[in-house]
């Protein structure tokens, strides 16, 4: 029993024994390989790679800044020709309207020979007014007329033979100079006969309602059987040559910015046809009520300016050289408007201007540009004053 406890009892000491080494090497090696990964780590932070230190540590730095510099567009907007442009609207006229009634005594209208639209000559009948009784006077005239010729060749005669039996002693001085009066008195009456003739004649040509001067037929107020008279008011309306107009309404201060000649770009009410004209006269005085004046624009004729009819107008008010942004590169706080230019350095530098004109081709830059700066054109809202950026050149439109 003793042995076999002793047999026992050596071996579980062994096996104790055997197990203190194995216990004791884990530490080590737990030990070794942390001063290995130490060892690695100090090996890849002192540059352990084909390239030195400094490079990669350059590297590093410009990969990193590149990452958080934004990338803005920019242009060059050197300097253009803008026209100055005043808007307004107006109604369509006729440049010179004509008025036409009755000038002489009326009567009974016979016939209307022209309608609304039409072109007529000067002195062109427009209507046809009734002359019987007219007529009868003037036939009346023509004949008075005939005998005061005849009475004066008669008297001519009677003066002829008196002239030739004077020199004779058959006819005194006294009697010659009898039928000399009474020849003259026969030439006054076919003078008075004729006058009365010619003015009867002239009133019954007036009986026509005729076209003053040649031009378009614009409206027509009378119609076959009216009683006209001089009192009877205006019966055609009439452009002088076809000649139309737009009386554009103005502020006051636009009025002032307009001068004779200028282009006028007219469109009206409902249609997509744009037509050119230029501005003939600056009103002189300004209406107190409405603090506004007309400028008219004279306009050839097209049958879509419709007088009474509604147009827009854009007058060009003069040209000016400056520099052309598209609006996104204006931007507008407290401060007023300002743009963002880019400095030798990319850096974002904030500059005040002075806007103009705004029309689809973009913002006039009154003040504040020369042109020749680098201006965000876009992104601009998102950047501040020395911001570093990367700036892409906008390319231009062919």
């Amino acid at each position: 029993m003793n042995e076999e406890a002793g047999m026992f009892g050596g071996r579980d000491r062994l096996a104790i024994e055997g197990d203190v080494p194995r216990r004791r090497r884990w530490p080590l090696i737990i030990g070794a390989l942390v001063v290995v990964a130490a060892l690695a780590i100090a090996f890849v932070m002192m540059g352990g790679g084909s390239a030195p230190a400094e490079q990669k540590g350059k590297a590093a730095a410009k990969g990193g800044n590149n990452g958080q510099i934004p990338t803005v567009t920019v242009a060059v907007p050197g300097r253009s020709q803008i026209g100055n442009e005043i808007s307004g609207t107006g109604s369509l006229a006729a440049r010179r309207e004509m008025p036409v009634g009755v000038p002489g005594e009326g009567g009974m209208v016979v016939r209307v020979l022209v309608e609304p639209g039409q072109w007529v000559g000067a002195g062109q009948v427009l209507a046809l007014i009734d002359r019987s009784v007219q007529t009868q006077t003037a036939a009346s005239l023509e004949a008075q007329v005939r005998v005061a010729r005849a009475d004066a060749s008669l008297a001519q005669s009677e003066l002829d033979r008196a002239k030739a039996l004077v020199d004779r002693g058959f006819i005194s001085k006294a009697d010659l100079e009898r039928k000399t009066a009474t020849r003259d008195q026969a030439l006054a009456r076919v003078r008075v006969a004729e006058a009365q003739l010619a003015e009867t004649r002239a009133r019954n040509r007036r009986l026509d309602i005729r076209a003053p001067e040649a031009g378009l037929v614009l409206t027509r107020g009378v119609e076959p059987g009216q009683i006209v008279s001089s009192g009877s008011g205006v019966l055609f309306r009439m452009a002088k040559g076809g000649e139309m107009e737009m009386r554009v309404q103005l502020s006051e201060a636009d009025l002032q910015r307009v001068r004779v000649g200028a282009s006028v770009q007219v469109q009206p009410v409902g249609s997509d046809a744009v037509f050119t004209g230029q501005v003939w006269q600056v009103s002189p005085v300004i209406d107190q009520q409405t603090r506004q004046g007309v400028a008219r624009v004279a306009l050839a004729y097209d049958p879509a300016l419709r007088p009474g009819g509604f147009a827009s107008a854009r007058i060009v008010a003069g040209v000016t050289e400056a520099p052309l942004l598209p609006q996104s590169a204006v931007q507008s706080d407290e401060r007023g408007n300002f743009v963002y230019i880019i400095n030798a350095k990319d850096e974002a530098e904030r500059r005040p201007i002075t806007t103009g004109e705004v029309s689809d081709a973009g913002v006039a830059i009154v003040s504040g540009l020369s042109g020749n700066e680098r201006v965000v054109v876009t992104a601009g809202a998102f950047l501040n004053p020395g911001q570093k950026v990367i700036p892409q050149l906008q390319k231009k439109a062919q």
